[in-house]
């Protein structure tokens, strides 16, 4: 049995509730959004060893079930294109060799930033390895240049951003893809009233809708930034953040509801049919308000803000359980990416 250097744990939240996405792309070109950093965590192991093999990265992908090696000097895109980008933007240590475990109880697909998770919580395990360690915002930034650069995918900025962060933000795009953050320092009864009345709402089918999307961007033309929809996006970003501010979870509520009334303007698809029922389900419970995460599309999930009446969520969860659909449990993570040694 190899003797074990050292281990390098991290562990990266998810995003939801981003008031305002689709404004921090490069077709909005400037933007405004609110999120939510939430576990469940994605969560990276590395174990370090001599150097003994050309191989010498084991990946462990307990997501996936599977297991395999690679040359990290030689690093082709084949299995899994977004964890080996990530390995190739990264310095490894010729003189050791690396077992690394990736895993999240976060379904793949849920529309709650979960690539970009991986890749930041990597980014942070790995850069361990090395003297000098990167801020959470270079962590962000290299995590998004990994997936547009060395992927060429399309990607907005406020994923990595939540992830790296941590917390409740609202994120400035000053100008794509540069971006401020400032977290909003809710007090902590605001806050455990938040995290009560919160719920994560998977449908059941991963979200996989580039088809629709690009028939959004298509439609918002050369001058997207200035299309009275991205324009309203832009508001609501800063609408949430005020009633976080002012401690106002019924506004807050009311700017989800408001959010996803724009999506379904931008394509009626990127509200589905089961986000739909879903949603007039929660209706029927008296919920604050509905977000659904992300762009939008076939699959993916739905935030919830309930009314406070937990004897009323439970009957509203237990209904969507009987419908289908899958509760995750969520609780706020203040802060972002972490990383520590055994």
């Amino acid at each position: 049995m190899k003797e074990i250097l050292k281990r390098i744990h991290s562990a990266a939240p998810v995003r939801i509730c981003d008031i305002g996405g689709w404004t921090d792309t490069w077709f909005a070109r400037h933007g405004a959004v609110f999120n939510i950093g939430v576990t469940p965590y994605v969560e990276v192991q590395i174990t370090t060893f001599q150097q003994d093999t050309e191989e010498r990265v084991t990946l462990h992908l307990g997501n996936y079930n599977d297991t395999y090696s690679l040359n990290p000097d030689n690093i082709v895109y084949s299995k899994h294109p977004l964890i080996e980008a990530t390995i190739d933007s990264m310095v490894i240590p010729r003189d050791i060799s690396l077992g690394i475990d990736i895993f999240s109880k976060a379904p793949s697909g849920a529309s709650v930033g979960t690539s970009a998770a991986v890749c930041v919580a990597l980014i942070g395990a790995l850069d361990a390895l090395t003297p000098g360690r990167k801020t959470p915002h270079e962590i962000a930034v290299l995590a998004h240049r990994v997936e547009t650069e060395k992927l060429g995918l399309q990607s907005g900025v406020q994923d990595q951003l939540c992830s790296a962060y941590g917390g409740i933000n609202f994120i400035h795009i000053h100008s794509f893809p540069h971006a401020s953050v400032t977290p909003l320092n809710a007090v902590e009864d605001l806050l455990q009233e938040l995290e009560k009345r919160l719920a994560l709402i998977y449908i059941g089918t991963p979200h996989n809708s580039s088809e629709v999307h690009k028939k959004v961007i298509a439609d918002l033309g050369e001058d997207a930034g200035k299309d009275p929809r991205i324009k309203r996006l832009r508001e609501l970003a800063a609408d949430a953040r005020d009633a976080v501010n002012t401690g106002n979870l019924e506004v807050l509520g009311h700017v989800m509801n408001r959010n996803t009334d724009v999506q379904r303007e931008l394509h009626p698809d990127l509200v589905c049919k089961k986000f739909e029922e879903l949603i007039e389900i929660a209706n029927y419970f008296e919920v604050s308000g509905c977000k659904v995460n992300g762009a939008g599309g076939d699959g993916g999930s739905v935030t919830i803000l309930g009314d406070g009446d937990r004897e009323k969520k439970k009957k509203l969860l237990h209904t969507l359980k009987k419908k289908g659909y899958h509760s995750i449990p969520i609780s706020l993570s203040p802060e972002g990416v972490h990383v520590w040694e055994d």
